[in-house]
């Protein structure tokens, strides 16, 4: 299902600041002919930083075309998106576009690759193992709190991965993020809940997954105090499903 196309009001604020297409990708070779000789150590000084510069006017510019293409791929969604709509948003040019991407789908593998990576950052820390007395509104609150901000702050996240027609890398690459997603809970679980059997842990980690997605969405689709409201009933909606299976656990009132 595809969020609806205002959660993505904050794209354009995580991909970097964007470059005038106008901007030299050179620096001009039209010293006069009587400027005084470089010395030998400068010259060779300056020939090893142009290469620098050179990279990092690149590495703004494919900064300025994801944050385009996130911007789109939340307003249209990734199928109706197009390289003229994302060269447009990016204010450039499409042949400076295709000097750093072919393709749209290139764009969108590349963009999800760094989400990806930020998301197993932000699960890293989220998902980790609990003491066992740990307050189950503590340990759930902290993971959905993390998470939330993560989709809030990246919301091409959701419109690219749950998209119908993403590229198959990325599908992979998301389908092996989710087995790991998956793992990681169970073993959140597992500190909360220590004699269940695995079997048991990985059904419940399958159905905690399984309804906050189903939140995320009426969570992007707010804003301000009524996402506020939602983020908390889907903490309560987790809390009541994994309260019952904790039982009678010291520190669980």
């Amino acid at each position: 299902m595809r969020a609806p196309a205002r959660v993505c009001q904050s794209c354009s604020e995580n991909w970097g600041k964007r470059v005038p297409d106008t901007a030299p990708e050179t620096a001009p070779d039209n010293a006069p002919d009587n400027a005084p000789e470089t010395a030998p150590d400068a010259a060779g000084s300056q020939e090893k930083e142009q290469p620098r510069r050179r990279q990092a006017r690149g590495e703004r510019r494919i900064a300025q075309l994801l944050e385009a293409a996130a911007s789109v791929f939340c307003t249209t969604g990734y199928t109706a998106a197009s390289t003229n709509a994302i060269a447009r948003e990016a204010g450039v040019s499409p042949g400076t576009l295709y000097q750093f991407f072919p393709n749209k789908e290139a764009i969108a593998i590349e963009l999800g690759g760094r989400l990806m990576h930020e998301m197993r950052e932000t699960y890293g820390e989220a998902l980790a193992p609990v003491a066992p007395a740990t307050p189950l509104e503590e340990a759930v609150g902290a993971a959905v709190d993390r998470f939330i901000a993560f989709n809030c702050e990246h919301p091409v996240f959701f419109a690219l991965m749950h998209g119908p027609d993403i590229p198959g890398r990325v599908a992979e690459q998301h389908d092996a993020l989710h087995t790991t997603l998956l793992s990681r809970i169970e073993d959140l679980l597992a500190s909360l809940l220590p004699d269940t059997p695995p079997a048991a842990l990985t059904r419940t980690a399958h159905m905690c997954l399984g309804i906050y997605k189903s939140g995320l969405e009426l969570v992007l689709g707010h804003e301000g105090a009524e996402r506020d409201a939602y983020v908390e009933e889907l903490k309560d909606v987790l809390i009541r499903y994994l309260r019952p299976l904790m039982g009678d656990r010291p520190g669980q009132g």
